[in-house]
């Protein structure tokens, strides 16, 4: 069962997200590649998703679903790309084209983000905002904007004082494109939104960052490190190397193995010379 998804459904009753919600266990197996085959397998997905981001700012992509396990950079190189992308607006102190909306959102609230960014060339990025697949309403809205016809409309069919008070209208064109960041696969969702999802998934791309062995997770970690991920740290080699060993001998009980685990460890080595693996160990760890 994934981590970051909802347990498998337990005999008797269920909770409400399970009655939505229900995620199909997949088994671990072993790659056969090697290493280095495996980095460049990662690193190809995660430059592919930095071009398809491009291509959304250009309007050749409509909809993008990315999904992958938390942590491992998905969130980041969509808003590397869009940070680029907006430079020169921010220079000019022009609206900005690209919004990055995290954490919940209720249909109505999706409703005003997207005529937010309806204009061509525009791009919401919906990041961790798993919310909107338990309502029906915001599973809607999100059809209309990623159709695949010719003009996009979305309606708001329900007197709104919010609406009014904003000036929105209650139906518009949509010209933008959105990309969807989640841990959950919707492949492998079941329940009674999978119909939803799987119209969704019609309309986009969909890009699987899934990394399914502790030994991918690592080594993503060890090629963005390498990469230059700590520099900021002014870490000499050794020091760098000593993080990530110890991510290394201890992946099997660290909370989560992830960029966002290793910033954390590093935080540790940079103030806490001395005792860093002990708080690490505290702190980041599972207990025995």
């Amino acid at each position: 069962m994934s981590q970051v998804a909802f347990k498998t459904v337990r005999k008797g009753r269920k909770t409400k997200a399970e009655s939505i919600l229900e995620v199909v266990d997949t088994p671990e197996v072993e790659s056969t590649e090697t290493d280095e085959q495996i980095v460049e397998r990662l690193r190809e997905r995660f430059d592919i998703l930095n071009d398809m981001t491009q291509m959304s700012i250009d309007g050749v992509v409509r909809g993008m679903v990315v999904t992958g396990p938390p942590g491992v950079g998905k969130s980041f190189g969509v808003e590397q790309v869009l940070e680029k992308n907006s430079m020169f607006d921010k220079l000019a102190g022009k609206k900005l084209r690209f919004g990055i909306e995290k954490g919940a959102a209720s249909a109505i609230g999706l409703y005003k983000l997207l005529y937010n960014y309806a204009d061509s060339g525009n791009v919401l990025v919906l990041d961790d905002c798993d919310t909107v697949l338990y309502d029906e309403t915001s599973l809607n809205l999100l059809k209309a904007a990623l159709d695949s016809s010719k003009k996009r409309r979305l309606s708001w069919n329900t007197d709104s004082s919010l609406l009014r008070r904003e000036g929105i209208p209650d139906s518009f064109e949509f010209r933008g494109s959105v990309i969807f960041i989640t841990n959950l696969r919707f492949d492998k969702i079941r329940g009674k939104i999978k119909d939803h999802l799987d119209a969704i998934m019609s309309r986009c791309h969909y890009l699987d960052l899934t990394m399914d062995t502790m030994r991918e997770k690592m080594l993503r970690v060890k090629q963005i490190v390498g990469d230059g991920m700590l520099e900021d740290y002014k870490f000499t080699k050794a020091e760098q190397d000593e993080i990530v060993d110890f991510m290394i001998t201890n992946q099997g009980r660290l909370r989560e193995v992830s960029l966002r685990m290793c910033t954390k460890i590093a935080d540790l080595r940079k103030s806490q010379s001395d005792r860093w693996e002990r708080m690490a160990e505290v702190t980041c760890m599972l207990r025995k």
